[in-house]
């Protein structure tokens, strides 16, 4: 009998660990298909966008084979380059627009909102490209939250880049998706006075609520056990778990107007993300939820009325 006992108990103990294995491996596997870096090159980023936004397409040319489109260069105290692309606006301004990429693209697919700040609105313009996107370097891609940082620092920047004679800048932060995250992210810390509003587009909640959602619609798995055990994996490897990095708990300490935009259509991040969000968000504030549109394609399918209404916001922020 107590051999038998014992033949049990080292069946259980070997399951058990055979299970935080395979559980560690997936955790591993999620965590690798999710964050990888990701590098597409300057030529695909422009061609998508005059594919998206045809009406781009003569604009772009013409700031690529001018060399008005330039790129620079800094370094984080870890030794890691950035780069992003900038655009001075056809007359001395001191409004600038910080463009913030989604998830796996690069700073030049900003270009499709570039064209309605630079050549619409007559800003100046910076596209970063986020850690672990693009040129800039990184191990990992941090869903927004780590990459607030190096966003605070393209600001200050783009505040010396472009004031020309004036004190300061007018800035607006403007981000899509990941983006969208990154811009709120940003907007919970400490701001500097020539920043004066914030604009996110289909932005989410959480990065574990995004994984979560995204969990759930392709793979048909819930969220316990494995994004349990991814994001303390994350928190390991990378310094933040999934519900640190916490769009929402970001805009809760925002003071500066936002303008929050999202299709109603959108099932990648899904629509009702934007409802927390926007009831979290204190002071100045709009809302847009644009018909039929999914993912990403608010601009792409209203961008005359997008502009008009980018513009008015801006307007009533001072700007």
């Amino acid at each position: 009998m107590r051999t038998r006992h014992s033949m049990l108990l080292r069946g259980l103990i070997s399951l058990v660990v055979l299970l935080t294995i395979i559980l560690g491996v997936a955790s591993y596997v999620m965590l690798k298909y999710a964050l990888t870096p990701h590098r597409m090159a300057d030529s695909e980023a422009i061609d998508r966008v005059k594919s998206e936004c045809p009406w781009t397409a003569a604009w772009v040319d013409s700031i690529v084979a001018t060399g008005a489109l330039r790129d620079t260069i800094i370094t984080r105290a870890d030794g890691a380059a950035m780069r992003a692309h900038w655009l001075r606006a056809d007359s001395p301004t001191d409004r600038v627009a910080v463009l913030l990429h989604g998830y796996k693209c690069q700073g030049l697919a900003m270009l499709k909102v570039g064209y309605m700040f630079h050549h619409q609105l007559g800003y100046n313009i910076l596209m970063p490209d986020l850690a672990a996107h693009g040129k800039s370097d990184g191990d990992a891609i941090g869903m927004g939250w780590n990459e607030r940082h190096d966003v605070l620092r393209w600001m200050e920047v783009a505040n010396e880049l472009f004031r020309g004679d004036s004190t300061t800048t007018r800035m607006v932060v403007m981000g899509i998706s990941m983006g969208a995250a990154a811009t709120m992210c940003v907007a919970g810390e400490k701001q500097q006075p020539y920043v004066k509003a914030f604009i996110e587009d289909c932005g989410y909640t959480s990065a574990w609520d995004e994984f979560a959602s995204e969990a759930g619609k392709q793979f048909g798995l819930p969220p316990f056990p494995l994004l349990y055990t991814a994001s303390g994996m994350c928190k390991l490897l990378n310094g933040w778990s999934f519900a640190e990095a916490s769009p929402l708990n970001q805009v809760k300490k925002c003071t500066l107007p936002m303008l929050f935009i999202h299709g109603d259509a959108d099932d990648y991040v899904p629509t009702w993300m934007v409802k927390p969000l926007y009831e979290a968000k204190p002071g100045a504030k709009q809302l847009w939820l644009t018909p039929g549109a999914e993912h990403d394609r608010s601009y792409n399918k209203y961008h005359d009325q997008y502009a008009a209404r980018v513009k008015q916001f801006l307007h009533d922020c001072g700007m």
